[in-house]
């Protein structure tokens, strides 16, 4: 077994770990409080840890790539279109609102990014999606902006988390550890798909 194939697998595991706090989060938050804001990022985490899984597995997904490029450009056109509005309602593109979708819209483009430079000559795995065999990334100067965000946000979630433990909404602390461990993966990703 390769090291790449290794930490793929870590990978996969690392993503597949998350899932538990986002639907923790889904199912035990009071989102009538909240807002509907907060329960789309959550929702939107859930979905976006669900595509980092299938990106990641060196097995690959039951969901042929073309799909998760559907699912991914529904999920960055919602997200951007969502962070476009509060900005043009508020005027304020640092509300924490239009802050969580603008990262998501980026997120969601990042993965679809991911899934799109992909080369696509190789088809012994058939249409389903296998990031760990890749062999480079088309426009890899987008990949390294990428990581460069994805690795900045991180830290900066990573230092947050520590900074508010327990001290905003209920889930706050779950949200930004799991958007630092999500930035490292997708930066971690997006550099080694070069």
């Amino acid at each position: 077994m390769t090291l790449a194939v290794v930490v793929a697998w870590l990978l996969t595991a690392v993503f597949a770990v998350l899932v538990l706090p986002c639907v923790r989060r889904l199912v035990r938050l009071d989102y009538v409080h909240l807002g509907p804001a907060v329960r789309n990022g959550d929702l939107a985490e859930l979905l976006l840890v669900v595509a980092m899984i299938a990106m990641a597995s060196p097995v690959g997904a039951p969901i042929p790539a073309a799909g998760w490029q559907a699912i991914l450009v529904l999920t960055t056109g919602w997200f951007a279109f969502a962070w476009w509005r509060s900005r043009a309602e508020a005027g304020d593109v640092s509300r924490p609102h239009a802050a969580g979708c603008g990262h998501h819209a980026l997120s969601a483009a990042a993965m679809l990014y991911l899934v799109t430079a992909m080369p696509h000559a190789d088809m012994t795995h058939g249409p389903w999606l296998t990031m760990s065999t890749g062999t480079g990334l088309a426009l890899p100067v987008l990949a390294i902006l990428g990581a460069v965000y994805f690795a900045a946000d991180a830290v900066r979630s990573g230092f947050l988390a520590v900074r508010t433990r327990g001290r905003y909404s209920p889930g706050f602390t779950s949200r930004t550890v799991c958007r630092a461990v999500m930035g490292a993966g997708m930066g971690y990703m997006l550099l080694a798909a070069l």
